[in-house]
């Protein structure tokens, strides 16, 4: 059998950001997870961790810990969006249901805003209600469903778990968190106590990028929050705040706090239920009474006071105090690499005069790596510059639709379309076979789709993006991008106004916001 050829080289496993993932150890010639620490572990090491470090950064009071819980679960109660993962829990009596559905929705919300969700969580649950119907689902059904979302490969392990718990676990859900991180492949701590908490009642706290950023402000957090110090105390405080009567609900307001309050760059303080308690607030506070020169007798307000040496959990002297940023000054942004940069050459290939309509030539990805799976147009890696390129391109279509017109080939424009880590600019190219006797047989990996057949296939954002500057014939370069060499004449003619229109309306969109240690929105 032949294997699909792709538009990169295969490449490590595609993993989001912040998207949970654990390194697997060989123990007797088999892979198996490391061991995780159980709750009664962790929350001895939270307890000697916080008795090193200075008490204004902590809850050393447990009347703050009363009032943090109260105020936050009872606006909770009267602010809490409704969400279709939401409805479903509260009126599921079923365990391993209730846990299905929380698991869905935890895993579609890594990386990607509630809105988007809401659709896809929806038709998922109406095609697979339970966990033995997607276990009984292909991979191709699931990516097909799953396309658009991004980070493919949570799809895929969500699959992979729910063929776990039904093939090994005789359809039964892991009762706790630490048993479902242990078992379940792709399922971290942050998944595993949000399934434990909200379907279990299991009193573990959880952080995820909401939960991050509302304990870095509450208590004045101004070191780096994504370093080991740092995520121990973060975790170590939220397993010290949740309720112990509703878990599941505490851990969700503290991420809708986050979701809708204490956002990143606009946080509404005065809606704030806890505000009476933020460090950060406090401090914004203090800077507004030292800049009006208070006269003697105005509130004190609390400051750090380390035992000894520099402050472990304040920011460093390097990065004062910004005022103008108010509470934003926490949590500190981690510093993050920029992604990598790679050129594909990629061609659409359609056969106008086809049986049934007009189609176009797809062929699948490797069943591992980026977009595993997935379904593209032809492409190859664009190296080589100039005719190189555009020879390279056309041997792998030739490969798959055999012997083709050269001279058709025609370049169209560019997208360019970030992933988590690669920065990836396709030079996109059109060959349209009129006038030859249709292509109905094809290598096994590839297939033609008509165009109708293309918008519901498993295909990724970017193909979709692709197939737009195809459909426009239109250049699809985006303004300041890096371009790879092509083989176009240099006299081609500057895009009208109306084109240079038509190209922004083409370019995919970018995340900007990749700061959260695992941004589910809830």
């Amino acid at each position: 059998m032949k294997k699909p050829r792709t538009a990169m080289k295969r490449r490590q496993r595609e993993r989001a950001p912040c998207q949970e993932g654990r390194e697997k150890c060989v123990l007797s010639g088999r892979q198996v997870k490391p061991s995780t620490p159980t709750g009664l572990a962790r929350r001895q090491e939270g307890v000697l961790l916080q008795a090193s470090l200075s008490p204004y950064h902590l809850f050393r009071d447990t009347a703050d810990v009363r009032v943090f819980r109260e105020n936050l679960l009872s606006w909770y109660d009267r602010e809490k969006r409704d969400l279709p993962w939401r409805r479903r829990v509260e009126g599921e009596v079923d365990l391993d249901r209730r846990a299905y559905a929380v698991w869905v929705s935890e895993v579609m919300l890594q990386q990607t805003q509630v809105a988007t969700v809401i659709n896809y969580y929806t038709r998922w649950m109406q095609k697979w209600p339970t966990l033995q119907d997607l276990a009984s689902a292909s991979l191709e059904e699931v990516n097909q469903l799953w396309a658009g979302l991004g980070y493919y490969s949570r799809g895929r392990r969500l699959q992979e778990g729910a063929r776990k718990v039904v093939e090994e676990l005789g359809g039964h859900m892991p009762r706790t968190a630490e048993t479902l991180q242990q078992l379940l492949p792709g399922v971290g701590r942050y998944t595993a106590g949000a399934i434990a908490s909200i379907a279990f009642g299991q009193a573990t706290g959880v952080v995820d990028g909401n939960v991050m950023r509302v304990l870095c402000r509450i208590r004045a957090i101004g070191a780096d929050p994504s370093s080991t110090l740092i995520s121990q105390l973060l975790w170590s405080l939220a397993q010290q705040l949740v309720d112990p009567v509703r878990p599941g609900d505490l851990n969700q307001a503290a991420m809708e706090l986050g979701a809708t309050v204490c956002t990143p760059q606009h946080p509404r303080c005065s809606q704030c239920p806890v505000q009476s308690l933020c460090r950060a607030h406090q401090r914004v506070e203090r800077e507004r009474l030292l800049g009006s020169r208070s006269p003697p007798g105005s509130p004190d307000v609390e400051e750090c006071a380390p035992r000894a040496g520099p402050c472990q959990l304040c920011a460093p002297p390097m990065e004062p105090w910004d005022p103008t940023r108010g509470v934003t000054n926490f949590p500190r942004k981690a510093g993050r690499r920029p992604p990598r940069e790679e050129c594909s050459a990629i061609c659409v290939l359609e056969q106008p005069g086809a049986l049934g309509g007009p189609r176009i030539l797809l062929v699948q990805r490797p069943s591992s790596g980026l977009l595993a799976g997935l379904w593209q147009f032809p492409a190859v890696t664009a190296e080589p510059s100039g005719p190189q390129q555009r020879e390279a391109l056309l041997r792998e279509l030739q490969s798959w639709a055999g012997p083709l017109p050269a001279p058709r080939l025609r370049h169209l424009g560019q997208v360019v379309h970030t992933f988590s880590h690669i920065k990836l600019t396709y030079q996109v190219y059109g060959l349209a076979l009129e006038g030859q006797t249709p292509v109905t047989v094809v290598p096994p990996g590839a297939r033609w789709l008509t165009r109708e057949e293309f918008h519901t296939a498993a295909v990724s954002t970017a193909m979709k993006k692709v197939f737009r500057v195809y459909e426009g014939q239109q250049p699809g370069i985006r303004k300041g991008s890096k371009r790879c060499p092509v083989s176009t004449p240099s006299s081609r003619k500057k895009p009208s106004p109306g084109q240079q229109l038509l190209d922004s309306f083409f370019r995919p969109h970018i995340p900007t916001d990749a700061s959260s240690l695992n941004s589910t929105a809830q």
